[in-house]
């Protein structure tokens, strides 16, 4: 079960809610990632519109370590993601907003939305 008041979102694999959020740990592991300096240029990297799979991946992969999982990038890749590709970019894309909309808000600049079905 996720808890929004603390920037969870879900990730469903198999018809299961697998939580995600991004700590600190989990956004400097993105800073490295991306390497940039800060987060204000992670956010507007992130803005920028532009992620590739492997950048959805990464962004997976450290939201469910944030939330106490354990799965490394390589195994996030091969999860059968309920909803394929568009399932993974939207949980992602609501990841990114829990973590970087002003409370309360959705984010005035956001990354890409899933390609229609």
């Amino acid at each position: 079960m996720v808890n929004r008041y603390r920037g969870e979102v879900a990730l469903m694999v198999e018809g299961r809610a697998l939580p995600m959020r991004l700590t600190l740990g989990a956004l400097a592991e993105l800073e490295d990632a991306f390497s940039v300096e800060n987060l204000p240029a992670l956010g507007e990297r992130f803005a920028a519109g532009r992620l590739s799979a492997r950048d959805i991946t990464r962004i997976l992969s450290a939201g469910l370590r944030g939330a106490g999982g354990t799965l490394a990038v390589d195994e996030v890749a091969s999860l059968s993601f309920d909803d394929g590709l568009n399932g993974a970019i939207a949980a992602a894309i609501a990841l990114l907003d829990a973590t970087f909309a002003p409370a309360g808000q959705g984010a005035e600049t956001r990354p890409p939305s899933p390609p229609a079905a």
